[in-house]
């Protein structure tokens, strides 16, 4: 408790948290906060606090899943919320985060485990999109959209918010009528229903997910429009043809960046030259480097959030043009907090769709997560892309145009 004790002295400047090691004494850390909850955890054992300090990433998710970090004043939001408001971004540096403060070495495996190649990849996606159609149901919208939602109000409700992200997506994509689209890591098919919905376009969406795939399907088949939307179990690396269009929201950081350049150069030979493209993903402010260890071990193995220059050099290689970057700073921070306190009303059915330590696991990764997007160093890109720098209008007003008429529920003519 020792090293515990010195490095979150200094670290714990704001916020209350108390501290009870596995022998019953007691340690506080910090002041009074009007924005930040007290919080009190209490160790099990001796070995952890040290556990934690010397690998934060993987001791601490691990800790709390196994019991030998307990929250007994507020929850694990609130504790996360302590620890990532004290080094949060905008108190300078270029990482503020305790592996940082404490001279953490980094996990020197991190980039190893973002090589995904197609078998690898498809392993990945089943790792956590096959789970339980249930555990889905109890915590994204009705839509299914289980991607940064789109808040034009912090209080609207997340349905409102997921709509309204669909709809400044299409907006963006300048559809007409006729197009042809690709979707690319259409989860359970909602982004693909959505645009014929709204455009008339037919959508060819493509997944890696077995339970994605059969439920999309039945989605468009029970909606009568299975001609028009399709779905298809495909690596994005295989497909051929030729579209007017092409969107992928939320799959980016499933890539890897070994493979960013195949990606974006597949993509412009795929799009027609007078296309349109628009790519939703999650990023870093900041050095690039590897996800954390706990979050490829137990949430996303081979995820990988890049850098908006990562990003950029990927594009700038495979010669297709960025038309337009929008940052959403605090949308996912809103998105994930909501998902969270979803999950934790239904604590109860979870365990007994899994076990306690499962439940653990899913509120730590949100919490983690919305903390993360809070004070740390994520965000969301919105990056368009062009093969010619003549095919989309020369002004932004066409966006603002057609998302007005998709909020308002009339159909976008382009």
């Amino acid at each position: 408790m020792k090293l515990f004790n010195r490095v979150f002295t200094k670290l714990i400047r704001e916020g209350e948290l108390a501290a009870i090691d596995a022998a019953g004494k007691h340690y506080s850390y910090g002041t009074p906060s009007s924005h930040l909850n007290p919080v009190t955890v209490r160790f099990t054992d001796a070995g952890t606090p040290r556990k934690i300090i010397l690998n934060p990433s993987l001791a601490a998710g691990e800790a709390y899943m196994d019991g030998r970090l307990v929250v007994e004043r507020g929850d694990i939001y609130d504790l996360l919320n302590i620890v990532t408001w004290n080094t949060r971004f905008e108190k300078g540096g270029n990482d503020t985060r305790l592996e940082s403060r404490v001279r953490f070495p980094g996990d020197p495996f991190g980039w190893l485990r973002t090589f995904n190649q197609e078998r690898r990849s498809k392993r990945n996606v089943a790792h956590h999109y096959d789970l339980s159609a249930r555990l889905y149901d109890l915590f994204l919208d009705r839509d299914r959209q289980y991607s940064c939602a789109y808040f034009t109000d912090p209080a609207n409700s997340l349905e409102q918010a997921q709509l309204d992200k669909k709809a400044h997506i299409v907006a963006k994509l300048d559809l007409r009528p006729g197009h042809k689209v690709l979707d690319i890591g259409c989860g359970w098919g909602g982004m693909a229903l959505y645009i014929h919905a709204k455009t008339g376009a037919e959508v060819l969406g493509i997944t890696l997910s077995e339970e994605q795939l059969a439920l999309a399907r039945k989605r468009a088949a029970d909606l009568g429009v299975a001609d028009k939307v399709r779905f298809e179990l495909i690596d994005y690396r295989k497909m051929t043809g030729t579209f007017d269009r092409i969107v992928s929201v939320g799959m980016f950081e499933h890539v890897g960046p070994a493979h960013f350049h195949s990606f974006f150069a597949k993509c412009r030979s795929l799009l027609a030259e007078d296309g349109v493209m628009l790519l939703h993903t999650i990023g870093r402010i900041g050095t690039p480097r590897p996800t954390d260890a706990w979050t490829t071990k137990y949430i996303f193995p081979g995820g990988y959030v890049p850098s908006l220059s990562e990003i950029a050099r990927a594009a700038e290689q495979a010669n297709i043009l960025c038309s337009d970057v929008e940052t959403l700073r605090l949308h996912y921070a809103y998105t994930l907090e909501q998902w969270l306190r979803r999950t934790q009303a239904n604590r109860a059915e979870i365990e007994t769709m899994y076990d306690a330590r499962f439940y653990r696991m899913w509120e730590f990764y949100l919490a983690g997560s919305a903390t993360g997007f809070t004070h740390g160093h994520m965000v969301n890109y919105q990056l368009q892309y062009v093969r010619n720098r003549r095919a989309l209008p020369i002004t932004r007003d066409y966006m603002v145009a057609a998302e007005r008429a998709l909020q308002d529920g009339a159909v976008s003519q382009g």
